[in-house]
């Protein structure tokens, strides 16, 4: 078992702020934003290259956020630990919320770990995370409609032993197809875009952060799944930002769609 000292530097934060306008329509959130491990855990056991690869946190995904808010003036809450430390978009327990293995990366910083030190990772990180994702919600509503809550991520286009994933980006959705419908086909007609409906992943399997802040208080919401390839460097993630500004203005101007339903 790997022995850990302590940090003597700052702890890391939780999450991340974007401010925007008190009566936006919308809340952007990144789960899997941040690849940083705490010193104090030892960096897990992992190397650079394994810290910093697609198992630690969504590449690309963290720019496109920040670049998104800025274009369309909302908040956004981005995870400031790396999914290794703890998945924010799992329902702590869940045997993938503290992966043993990912992607075929064993991660030495987390086996055998004591259902004590789970409990202090969701505390420190986790939660904070969630709580500050549920005033968020309330502030908007508070000053304005019903807000939308939109989720962005980024997938690799491939893992090891499987097919090539063709897709550029794929639109998960779980019971609420209010905001999916109209994205899926603005995004399908776009020339040359391969749009996936909940694929590579599914909405309706692996949807923690939604499903608990928007689809139990019947808020309109949505993922944005965009392959890494494409938002590697500054240029792909402001192209990838405007992109989705430009199919999410339209959506997010319709009066109908703030309103709290429950599916």
């Amino acid at each position: 078992m790997l022995t850990f000292m302590p940090d003597p530097s700052p702890p890391l934060p939780p999450f991340e702020i974007i401010e925007g306008a008190d009566d936006a329509r919308l809340l952007l959130v990144c789960d899997h934003a941040s690849k940083l491990i705490p010193a104090d855990l030892g960096e897990l056991g992992l190397v650079q290259a394994e810290r910093e690869c697609h198992v630690a946190w969504d590449i690309g995904a963290a720019e496109v956020t920040r670049r998104l808010a800025a274009r369309l003036g909302c908040p956004a809450v981005l995870a400031g630990i790396s999914r290794l430390v703890i998945d924010c978009n799992r329902q702590p327990g869940d045997p993938t919320s503290i992966p043993a293995c990912s992607c075929t990366v064993e991660i030495p910083g987390n086996k055998r770990l004591s259902e004590a030190d789970a409990a202090t990772r969701a505390e420190r990180w986790f939660w904070p995370y969630h709580t500050e994702i549920g005033n968020r919600i309330a502030h908007l509503w508070r000053h304005g409609l019903a807000p939308a809550v939109v989720a962005i991520h980024s997938f690799t286009p491939r893992i090891k032993g499987f097919a090539p994933r063709p897709w550029h980006v794929g639109v998960l959705w779980n019971r609420d197809p209010r905001m999916s419908d109209p994205l899926l086909r603005a995004l399908r007609a776009r020339d040359g875009l391969v749009v996936g409906d909940n694929q590579p992943y599914s909405g309706k399997e692996i949807n923690y952060t939604l499903d608990t802040h928007a689809g139990a208080a019947g808020l309109p919401n949505v993922s944005f799944e965009i392959r890494q390839d494409l938002v590697g460097d500054m240029k792909g993630c402001g192209r990838w930002a405007d992109l989705l500004a430009e199919v999410l203005i339209p959506v997010l101007a319709d009066p109908e769609l703030h309103q709290a339903r429950v599916y």
